[in-house]
């Protein structure tokens, strides 16, 4: 099976603070990994590891087998999505500019290309086509948010990376952008890394779970497996808190 992001023996200090302790884990091609655990335990900072915007203590992190140390960052980012809490749309562009900045970084004067990227991901997303020439304070919480999730995914990724992307939104927009994400990773195949605070979206949502706890992994399983068989106690409270 392709690998599409590899950890290895990875540490991050703050200061004096070791955030992350020698930490090693593959993320196969096409899966689907929601990342939980208690704050501070890491999360975001193994989530920015993989575009180079956390720069790892020790050890090394590998996309699709290469090292990502001294690559051309801004190419890496270009071709990972990134999709984060209140989606953080440039407010003086339109929905369609907004979904359309990193195409047009590569597609350069293929502008028919970059304008079927937007109709594309606009479908996707189920975003009407009405709202191409609305901004960002004209739309809802929610259209937002799938402004953003387009946005990530419009240059066609291979990996997409989420930090906790609907935590800004009310219970019923929130349980609409899960299935609407869920459908989208089944529809095209793409590698998530996804970072929650909520228990239930992450059994909801992926493949396979990670929980971090104390600079370390306590579990990376399938939620299945971490329903029927959680490795430790933080597990078992956490499995206790979901709706």
């Amino acid at each position: 099976m392709k690998t599409a992001i590899e950890y290895e023996h990875i540490s991050k200090q703050y200061g004096n603070q070791e955030i992350i302790h020698d930490l090693n884990l593959t993320v196969p091609a096409g899966e689907f990994v929601t990342i939980i655990g208690s704050s501070g335990c890491g999360k975001t900072t193994i989530l920015k590891m993989v575009n180079g915007l956390v720069i790892p203590s020790s050890g090394r992190v590998l996309v699709e087998g290469e090292d990502i140390k001294g690559k051309d960052l801004i190419a890496l980012r270009r071709n990972i999505g990134y999709a984060i809490q209140g989606s953080v749309l440039f407010p003086h562009m339109t929905v369609e500019q907004n979904i359309a900045y990193v195409p047009n970084l590569l597609n350069k004067q293929n502008k028919q290309k970059t304008r079927d990227a937007v109709s594309k991901w606009m479908a996707i997303t189920r975003l009407e086509e009405t709202l191409r020439s609305r901004y960002p304070d004209e739309l809802s919480g929610g259209q937002r948010q799938r402004v953003g999730i387009a946005r990530a995914l419009a240059a066609s990724p291979e990996i997409l990376l989420m930090d906790e992307p609907f935590g800004a939104v009310d219970e019923i927009t929130r349980d609409q952008l899960q299935s609407e994400i869920k459908r989208i990773y089944e529809q095209t195949g793409i590698t998530v890394l996804f970072v929650t605070h909520d228990i239930g979206e992450a059994l909801k949502l992926g493949t396979r779970v990670l929980v971090l706890a104390d600079g370390g992994i306590d579990q990376y399983a399938s939620p299945d497996q971490i329903i029927a068989q959680p490795a430790t106690d933080f597990i078992r409270q956490l499995i206790g808190k979901r709706k």
